[in-house]
């Protein structure tokens, strides 16, 4: 006869299996909340019970003034908190609870393996999510170099991979038209793909409250917060831990050559788009034009700020974060920097006659990019954001449990 459950467990269950039931008219977040937790996401509900007994790290991130609003921690809570979490590790060092303790609190780590899940969890499809979360610098680099060198062939069946210097003309390579298409609805599908994924998070996760005033202020405060990336600093402002107990801000500067180098080259795209469109200005654009100096800017965060987040990742103490989630985190930023080196080498050599394979090279890599952004790491600054909304909005709402002075 198998040994009976521990009295807690078997409680734990029934009371879920009781919200879960009770649940069945229930709002859609009410109803996902009560489902069960896989064992990672049972780690993290594990950790935020003891975390709540004790709030040492009350200041420390958003996660544990969010935590403290909550008695136990269904599906959605887990979600939501792991994804509001930014890995800083300054809870971990802080913690008298952390590893060789019997407790085992690893705030940081228990986060990252549910956050990963989610990206998972929330893909369109969702085989595709879990083919990059294992494989991710493989993929990343097989599909970059299969599209690269499709697009060079079709460059060599044209008229050869060295050509006669064209002037830095694009379009006498690659047609404008069929650029705009290859790109378009692979991006198009990208964007339709992140945003169905974050959809199925929010309605899963935010029970659609509306606080005093509206949401603007709260969805002021969540762009405040993510674009100054404001919980990378520890809580205190001193930044985070990398490869040991020191606090240091280098990760959170990383975070920002690649954010807004990206940001750039995004912009460089976008008044490229407009001066062909709306003022019928064709490309090749000046050095000293704004697409190009946009895009040069761009370019450099993107070689700076992935350089340096795989240099700290490479040395960043384990107990810091998943190291299962490795090759998706260096297959992004592998792509991010390969964008990068091969658009700026197509700038500075676009007048020779190597222009025609470095723009096949270089629309690989894109192209590369844009069919893995749904399903590797450029996804935890989408739910990241959702997740900093949520708690913008959930703050200024009055607290569910009225419990002491509440």
């Amino acid at each position: 006869m198998p040994p009976p459950e521990p009295a807690s467990t078997t409680l734990d269950g029934l009371t879920r299996e009781a919200a879960r039931l009770g649940a069945g008219g229930a709002a859609p977040a009410a109803a996902f909340n009560a489902l069960p937790l896989t064992d990672a996401e049972g780690e993290v509900a594990r950790q935020m019970q003891i975390c709540n007994a004790c709030r040492y790290c009350e200041g420390s991130c958003a996660v544990f003034p969010a935590m403290t609003r909550r008695l136990e921690f269904g599906k959605a809570d887990v979600h939501y908190l792991a994804n509001l979490c930014h890995n800083c590790g300054a809870c971990l060092h802080a913690c008298q609870y952390a590893p060789p303790h019997e407790f085992g609190i690893n705030v940081p780590k228990a986060m990252a393996v549910v956050r990963a899940q989610t990206y998972s969890d929330y893909a369109f499809p969702q085989a595709l999510g879990a083919l990059y979360r294992h494989n991710g610098l493989l993929v990343s680099l097989a599909i970059a170099g299969g599209l690269a060198l499709f697009l060079a062939l079709a460059v060599a069946l044209k008229g050869g991979l060295w050509h006669e210097p064209l002037a830095g003309n694009f379009y006498a390579v690659f047609p404008h038209n069929l650029m705009v298409v290859m790109f378009g609805s692979v991006f198009g599908f990208a964007m339709l793909a992140l945003g169905i994924g974050v959809t199925r998070f929010w309605r899963n996760v935010s029970p659609g409250e509306v606080p005093e005033g509206g949401n603007a202020p709260a969805a002021a405060e969540a762009v405040h917060n993510a674009l100054k990336l404001k919980y990378l600093d520890g809580g205190h402002g001193e930044g985070c831990h990398n490869e040991d107990d020191r606090f240091n801000t280098t990760r959170r500067l990383y975070h920002h050559f690649t954010f807004y180098g990206f940001m750039l080259c995004f912009a460089s795209t976008s008044v490229a788009t407009i001066y062909h469109y709306a003022f019928g200005l064709q490309a090749p654009y000046a050095y000293t034009s704004l697409p190009v100096i946009l895009g040069t800017l761009g370019g450099i965060g993107l070689l700076v700020g992935p350089v340096g987040l795989w240099r700290l990742k490479t040395q960043r103490h384990p107990m810091h974060g998943d190291s299962a989630q490795n090759p998706m985190d260096y297959g992004f930023l592998a792509l991010l920097f390969l964008v990068s080196l091969t658009g700026l080498l197509l700038m500075v050599l676009r007048n020779t006659g190597a222009m025609g394979l470095l723009l096949a090279v270089h629309l690989g890599v894109v192209m590369a990019l844009f069919v893995t952004l749904p399903y590797g790491k450029f996804a935890h600054g989408i739910f990241r954001s959702a997740a900093l909304l949520k708690w913008a909005i959930e703050r200024r709402l009055p607290s569910r449990l009225r419990l002491g002075s509440d």
